[in-house]
């Protein structure tokens, strides 16, 4: 063989080669967010076709989308009645995009239009859609997380004590796969809705005027916890008067006892409704010590 053609042949092969690399290599995903409905053929249980019967996810993507990435479903409080999407939405999920994780704000169906199981059923979907459609986003199938404020921490710590593997036999593939996330992050969430120190309104929101005893249990979340239950990072401050910070105090005490990995922080100041206060000297500190819980937890690499 003579020089010129083992140059070519060489060549050839460099470019073979590289064009697999480039192949197995993730195309980036648009960073523009975008909210996509839970259930395209409408939600189950709806009650009309406006916007607060449709369930969405707004989808935001960090940076490098090349994955597989962490993933985080992210629950604005508002007492099942409001959600505050900027606050407790839009600014966690840019936090997490800066982290390198990729955020799903979830825009999940109220009260007093919409009681208990819709909530969760929403919240269940959300997780599910995450793992189904994994490939498609980049995503870790094994590091889907939820995040919840107040109340909408409460729709994330039910998420974290019910759950199942998924529906092998549905027609629908989303629905065959599991709801359970991998951790939770709970910021001054609603926790009990039997206790004194229980968020009224939220209980009245989620459960109506009347609510069955049994029922408010069963969504009492300290009652719920085991060993399936996933870690979890907990933020409260001892100051908050909406929702007192004994709801997070219980919670983690039966993650303690059910033998799950957690972490608490209680501030000593700090109103109810802080979300990402990185302007605030002392609880500008959670987000940092969460990012430490994430990366010593393995969910952040």
């Amino acid at each position: 063989m003579i020089a010129s053609q083992r140059v070519v042949l060489v060549l050839v092969a460099v470019a073979f080669f590289a064009s697999n690399a480039v192949a197995q290599t993730p195309a980036p995903i648009l960073q523009e967010p975008q909210t996509i409905p839970l259930w395209e053929e409408g939600a189950p249980g709806a009650l009309g076709n406006a916007a607060e019967d449709i369930p969405t996810l707004t989808i935001y993507m960090p940076p490098n989308t090349t994955g597989p990435m962490t993933a985080v479903i992210v629950a604005p409080g508002g007492g099942y009645r409001a959600l505050s999407m900027n606050k407790e939405g839009r600014a966690p999920a840019n936090y997490l995009n800066a982290l390198g994780i990729a955020a799903f704000v979830l825009k999940y169906r109220l009260g007093p239009k919409y009681h208990h199981p819709i909530e969760l059923g929403d919240m269940q979907r959300a997780i599910r859609t995450l793992r189904a459609r994994a490939d498609q986003w980049h995503l870790d199938r094994a590091r889907i997380g939820v995040m919840g404020f107040s109340a909408g921490g409460h729709l994330a710590s039910t998420a974290s004590t019910h759950f199942d593997g998924g529906h092998a036999s549905a027609g629908d593939a989303i629905e065959r796969a599991s709801s359970r996330p991998d951790f939770a992050i709970l910021g001054y969430p609603v926790i009990t809705l039997t206790e004194p120190w229980t968020h009224q309104g939220s209980k009245t929101n989620l459960l109506g005027e009347t609510p069955d005893s049994a029922v408010a249990r069963h969504l009492s979340t300290e009652t719920q916890v085991n060993a399936e239950t996933p870690p979890t990072f907990l933020f409260h401050t001892n100051a908050d008067t909406a929702v007192p910070v004994e709801n997070s105090v219980y919670y983690f005490l039966a993650l303690r006892k059910a033998g799950v990995p957690a972490e608490m922080h209680i501030f000593k100041d700090g109103a109810h409704g802080a979300g990402m206060p990185m302007q605030d000297q002392a609880l500008s500190e959670w987000p940092k010590v969460l990012a430490n819980w994430l990366r010593a937890s393995g969910f952040l690499k």
